[in-house]
């Protein structure tokens, strides 16, 4: 028998590949349903396409891959589903910014081909993320990959907003909201940031009362404080908040 000289270190860039892709084209984790076996499934938290996976994604996967792969050892029909997320107005920025640094400005090229410049970097972004899955070797099913524009998840989103607005759960009013100057729409608090927004002698603020975000109106709030003649609103002031 011929001897088989082995390295003396480990190099797992020599293995991982071949094994994963080896896993992979023999539909390992291809689930089949089995009568009489309960089915295990996981939704990978789809990852936005603003930008590539980081070690805190790194460590969710694993926890998540930890699970799955204990479930097919017990012999459960095993899912685990990957995909990632369009994140809408938070993937417009940073194409706005990678435009800003190249010279140009969104308004100037036009809609059609800025959607197309945005769609670019969107895809470019799915395949980094994509290998970066595979190279942590994450056992998902990549038959079943899914991106949140696909038109099975679009229409599932509309068919929910319509029940919703069907039973009176969604409805027009007049509310205090978070407004982008720059994107020309309304933000989130969680896509607002924390930063609070001036205009004039009104200034929003941000109250948090047992973590629930409450929206207060501060008027005159900042002029008074420099004001040369003093206090310009003088007994009017009381019970105003200070600055800050």
């Amino acid at each position: 028998m011929k001897a088989i000289e082995l390295a003396k270190a480990y190099d797992p860039a020599s293995f991982e590949d071949s094994i994963y892709a080896m896993w992979k084209n023999e539909g390992h984790f291809m689930p089949k349903a089995e009568k009489g076996k309960k089915p295990f499934t996981v939704v990978i938290p789809p990852p936005n396409v603003t930008g590539v996976l980081h070690m805190g994604h790194a460590l969710n996967n694993n926890l998540q891959d930890i699970q799955v792969r204990y479930r097919r050892m017990k012999g459960n029909p095993t899912l685990w589903v990957p995909g990632t997320d369009h994140a809408g107005i938070a993937t417009q920025n940073v194409v706005e910014k990678k435009l800003r640094k190249e010279g140009r400005d969104r308004r100037e090229m036009g809609r059609e081909a800025f959607v197309e410049e945005t769609w670019k970097v969107a895809k470019e972004h799915r395949a980094f993320i994509d290998n970066q899955l595979a190279k942590i070797g994450a056992s998902v099913d990549w038959s079943r990959e899914r991106f949140t524009l696909d038109e099975g998840l679009s229409k599932a989103v509309r068919e929910v907003f319509v029940t919703l607005y069907e039973r009176n759960l969604v409805y027009k009013g007049e509310y205090l909201v978070n407004w982008c100057t720059s994107c020309g729409t309304a933000l989130s608090d969680d896509e607002r940031g924390g930063a609070r927004g001036r205009g004039g002698l009104h200034v929003a603020h941000l109250v948090r009362i047992r973590r629930r975000p409450l929206p207060r109106l501060s008027i005159g709030k900042d002029r008074d404080r420099n004001h040369p003649a003093g206090n310009p609103l003088g007994r009017h002031s009381r019970g105003l908040p200070s600055g800050g």
